[in-house]
């Protein structure tokens, strides 16, 4: 089959590849519907990752399953499924705690930019729709592997309460998707922090109410200035950034909290500075497994539509053509059809 390989920064190809094929008896094989370019797949693109060999990308995707193995029991050949981008077994102790993104058999999905996908710990990963969704929600499904979930994860960790002041800080896929999950949650002032007129706008559709362009410390003042001079009460960091943790710390108020997700990525901070801030702080990667159920509720129902966040759709052939388009910030986000 024909799948996507980085081979070194800024060289990805669609090349051919062995098709995969069940290996544990906890493993599925699904023919994918459709997958998608991450954000997290621009680091070792643009070499800010190492990459030391070549590798399978792709970790968001959705399809039906065309294999198990003789252990699973949850999933079965011609269900359509959403798997989580984190491989969590679902009975280790943290799995049964709702932290399935810290299984203790943890594994993060690669090889998802493909027809085939051999997808581990099949029970604890995917999870089944009732019947063949519709061809229209096929985008939203396959965010809800991992971006919706990701920015959800961010508003959740920021402990966001009904009537609350809520600032995202990043205007990508996951900061967008963190406005929709803000809004979902009751947040009631929604500050989006973001200097492009396409994202601004799908920003403002998913329920963001105030949008700044500012960065850093002007970023910040303005924040200040929109919060009574005292910072919000959520703070949804969906970068990765020394700038964009700084500028997330920053922009709460003492006693308020920061969701983290954006992978960090030279981030260093001061131990003192956060003793004396008085301020939460959570993230990690998503436990988008806890989610999933919630989100087939919203997305079946058309409740929400964060599929809209994909801008560009291409055949999996022009793999390096939408990760060019996300590297330069001509697309928020690449569908891939396979």
């Amino acid at each position: 089959m024909r799948a996507t390989v980085l081979y070194s920064p800024g060289d990805v190809r669609c090349v051919e590849v062995a098709d995969p094929k069940i290996i544990e008896p906890t493993d599925a094989i699904i023919k994918l519907t459709a997958t998608c370019i991450c954000g997290s797949d621009l680091w070792p693109y643009r070499g800010l990752q190492p990459v030391n060999e070549p590798a399978h990308m792709g970790h968001e995707y959705c399809g039906v399953v065309t294999e198990v193995g003789s252990a699973v029991k949850t999933v079965k050949p011609g269900q359509f499924v959403v798997g989580s981008f984190v491989i969590s077994c679902g009975t280790c102790a943290n799995c049964l705690g709702g932290w399935p993104s810290s299984c203790v058999n943890r594994q993060f999905m690669s090889g998802g930019q493909a027809p085939f996908a051999r997808v581990p710990f099949a029970d604890g990963t995917l999870l089944a729709t009732p019947e063949m969704p519709p061809e229209d929600l096929i985008p939203s499904l396959l965010a809800a592997s991992d971006v919706l979930g990701t920015g959800w994860f961010a508003a959740d960790a920021a402990r966001i309460q009904p009537g609350c002041t809520a600032v995202v800080v990043g205007d990508g896929a996951v900061g967008l998707m963190g406005v929709l999950a803000a809004k979902q949650l009751g947040a009631e002032r929604i500050i989006a922090m973001s200097r492009h007129k396409s994202r601004q706008e799908l920003a403002l559709e998913y329920g963001a109410t105030h949008i700044v362009t500012e960065r850093g410390d002007v970023g910040v003042a303005k924040i200040r200035e929109l919060t009574n001079s005292i910072g919000a009460d959520s703070v949804l960091e969906c970068v990765g950034t020394q700038e964009s943790m700084m500028q997330a710390i920053n922009a709460c108020r003492p006693g308020g909290s920061i969701g983290f997700v954006g992978v960090p990525h030279g981030v260093s901070l001061d131990g003192q500075m956060l003793f004396f801030a008085q301020k939460n702080l959570l993230g990690g990667p998503a436990p988008v497994r806890r989610y999933l159920p919630h989100f087939f509720d919203l997305i079946l129902s058309r409740k929400i539509n964060p599929g809209k966040v994909f801008d560009l759709e291409l055949p999996l052939e022009d793999v390096a053509v939408g990760y060019r388009a996300m590297d330069e910030r001509r697309a928020i986000k690449t569908l891939l059809r396979v």
